[in-house]
């Protein structure tokens, strides 16, 4: 053996090849931390005095390759000084270009996934040999960052500007036929021959068939390209990345323009370039909110992991209610492999489920996602009924028909008798009591709340909610069916609203608010458009729905009278009345006029402002920073106080469901992150600031004790 570690052994096979393996002890798969690191430092120095190696391949004996840094250790480190931080990733690129130097050839067998700095380690070797069950990238991006370990430098030049600008600015995770393709590796076989054909390249290279050392040039030389190429590729590479990534994700486009900096550089100096660039996306707040929110989703995977130790077998599922909705959620759960009955009291509520899935799989073929085998499986999946027939068999139910108390009882307590004892029932209520609608059931212990966001296919969360009397085992297993689905489940308590609508509607409040005091509905949508959010919120409302919304309202008001209970009559008020239901009848705030590719457009209308004119003051200008203020300060606020209540248990919980179900601003965080970097005192005196618009806008005692005691909510949780 000539070296052996805890992360990483090296050992000697026939004919001179060294084997350096990962294999990171107690852990499932390899990353890179500072452990690991040192490791493969020692590992290269032990390779360099050893005369009897004639080459070297790097493998790894767990199913991915390496995933990455070890992203646990970005907060810590991202918080240093930035020259330190430079210095830092200067001294951890010395480690990859020692064993880039190595005086024999190097290969990389990528037996599974290899990204981010597991991916630069492949970058570092004389060749990359690749299975076909392999993926490789750099998705930095996606944490705010852009690679750290030289990627920017060694891709560039491997692969050109154009494809290295693409790769590193996408942060995708290409397969082997677009990595051969251009040209981020050598080969791609299939898996059973990974490691002999890794060693072939090797002995090719060793016995000078392969010219390994102009290979490894390539890499330590700048990158060869007339610099006006270079001025035209970079300045239209900018260009278009900026348009696409836009003014509150600065990584890509900085990311370009370091390339740009270290072109005409050779490997050391333009890896300094790289460093400087790095730690200066590392220090932003984006870098520290992106990298919050891959921590909270780990947090909310291992929870979901606890909660399905605890679960029932999920083997068939059923509907209740087709529609637009019940289809959508029909369609998921076959997608993903769970059979589902779905139930209906009329063909034409059957009709409209199938269509819709069969609307949804029918894009997934047009973009070559699945085949029409592959189609047909998933529809035979659905089984469409009008009676209860096949229900002794389903493992939970999803009871998803209109929105109204007294219907659901009757369906749920239906239901309950033609299911075996022990089957999960739920309900897909979005703002009524999971409770009150128990109060139907003989088994409230066997049922909860599962709420779907609209559409099913593409919104990420799904809200799990415990009733009074819902059981853990309830709990367990339809977190399991939601993870099954593909879903991302958060477990609330039960309030009127839960957690998304409940925080949901203090903001559509503060929108009530402005334009009754004369804000203009357009203004205040573009500027929390450029805060952050997909849509503003008038454009939320016509997406919603407004009818939706002001039977939402009322439930919430009924819940929370001090809060949210209006006493004024607002423009959403005006818009109900008027029947301007939004983008289903398409008038609204705005109108809805169908686009060459057959989506709702929309179109303003000038006669939405005479509309509204009797509940609103004469229209004034307000300042963007006084509009988000008006708009954040009550969610951000019905956030604290759901934390207060234990509606959610954790920070992490609140934010990533206002995030995977509001489209919260991801590069901010979630509100608790704002609020965090804002600082609690500062955000109590700007509530105290708008003290005069009422409830909303009251601080809690407890938030108001926090700030002055200097705590903050994740450092509690």
């Amino acid at each position: 053996m000539i070296y052996d570690g805890s992360a990483i052994t090296v050992k000697l096979l026939d004919d001179g090849i060294a084997q350096l393996d990962f294999n990171l002890q107690g852990e499932s798969v390899n990353k890179f931390n500072q452990a690991t690191l040192q490791e493969l430092k020692q590992a290269t120095e032990a390779l360099q005095g050893n005369e009897q190696v004639k080459g070297v391949v790097v493998t790894s004996s767990k199913d991915v390759f390496i995933v990455g840094a070890d992203i646990t250790e970005f907060t810590q480190m991202f918080a240093l000084p930035e020259e330190e931080l430079v210095e830092g990733t200067v001294a951890t690129n010395t480690i990859f270009s020692a064993f880039e130097d190595l005086p024999v050839p190097t290969a990389v067998a990528i037996n599974g996934i290899a990204l981010g700095g597991g991916f630069e380690m492949c970058l570092a070797a004389d060749y990359r040999v690749m299975s076909t069950k392999a993926k490789v990238g750099l998705p930095e991006v996606k944490l705010g960052i852009f690679p750290g370990f030289g990627g920017t430098v060694r891709l560039s030049r491997l692969v050109g500007c154009d494809n290295a600008i693409e790769w590193i600015c996408m942060g995708s995770e290409n397969k082997p036929e677009a990595a051969l393709k251009a040209g981020a590796v050598d080969a791609v076989v299939e898996p059973e021959k990974l490691l002999e054909a890794a060693i072939d390249v090797v002995k090719r290279a060793g016995s000078g068939e392969l010219d390994y050392k102009a290979k490894r040039q390539e890499k330590l030389d700048p990158i060869k390209l007339p610099m006006m190429e270079q001025m035209m590729a970079f300045n239209s590479a900018i260009g278009f990345v900026a348009g696409k990534a836009g003014p509150n994700y600065p990584a890509p486009v900085t990311a370009i323009k370091t390339i740009q900096k270290h072109a005409g550089k050779k490997r050391d100096d333009a890896i300094r370039i790289e460093a400087k660039g790095f730690a200066k996306m590392a220090k932003t707040s984006v870098a520290q909110n992106l990298v919050g929110l891959f921590l909270n989703d780990q947090a909310l995977k291992k929870t979901a992991k606890e909660f399905e130790k605890k679960a029932g077998k999920v083997e068939q599922g059923a509907v209740l209610g087709a529609g637009i909705m019940g289809g959508g959620i029909a369609y998921q759960s076959a997608l993903k492999g769970t059979p589902i009955i779905m139930k209906d009291i009329n063909q034409a509520g059957i009709d409209l489920g199938l269509n819709e899935a069969k609307k949804l799989l029918a894009k997934r073929v047009d973009r070559k996602k699945m085949d029409a085998g592959k189609m047909g499986d998933v529809l035979n999946a659905i089984k469409p009924t009008l009676s209860y027939g096949d229900f002794e068999s389903v493992d939970v139910v999803v009871e998803a028909v209109v929105e109204n108390v007294k219907v659901k009882h009757a369906v749920l307590a239906d239901v309950e008798k033609q299911v075996k004892p022990g089957t999960v029932l739920t309900s897909n209520t979005s703002t009524i009591s999971i409770t009150k609608l128990a109060e139907a059931l003989d088994r409230p212990e066997d049922f909860c709340g599962m709420h779907f966001f609209n559409p099913v296919h593409m919104m990420p969360l799904v809200e799990v909610i415990r009733g009074e009397k819902s059981s853990e085992e309830t709990i367990a297993t339809t977190v399991k069916y939601a993870k099954q689905m593909g879903k991302t489940p958060v477990v609330v308590n039960d309030c009127p609203g839960f957690l998304v609508n409940r925080v949901l509607f203090p903001y559509f409040g503060g929108f009530a608010g402005l334009l009754r005091d004369g804000a203009d509905f357009q203004k205040v949508d573009k500027v929390m458009e450029k805060f952050g959010w997909p849509m503003g919120p008038a454009y939320l409302m016509d997406v919603v729905g407004i009818d939706t919304g002001v039977h939402a309202e009322g439930v919430m008001a009924e819940g929370f009278p001090e809060r949210m209970g209006r006493n004024f009559k607002s423009a959403v008020d005006v818009m109900f009345e008027n029947d301007r239901y939004g983008q289903k009848n398409n008038i609204g705030f705005y109108k809805y006029e169908t686009d060459k590719r057959g989506k709702p457009k929309k179109v303003v209308d000038e006669s939405t402002y005479e509309l509204i004119a009797p509940v609103c003051v004469e229209r004034k200008d307000f300042e963007a920073d006084d509009i988000i203020a008006r708009m954040m300060i009550p969610m951000c606020l019905e956030v604290v106080r759901c934390l207060e209540d234990n509606i959610v248990e954790t920070p992490a919980d609140a934010d990533m469901g206002l995030i995977f179900g509001v489209g919260f601003p991801p590069f901010r965080g979630g509100a608790i992150r704002y609020i965090e970097e804002m600082g609690l005192q500062n955000f109590v005196d700007l509530c105290d600031k708008y003290a005069d618009l009422g409830p909303l806008y009251a601080p809690t005692e407890n938030l108001r004790k926090m700030a002055a005691e200097g705590k903050t909510f994740y450092s509690q949780s």
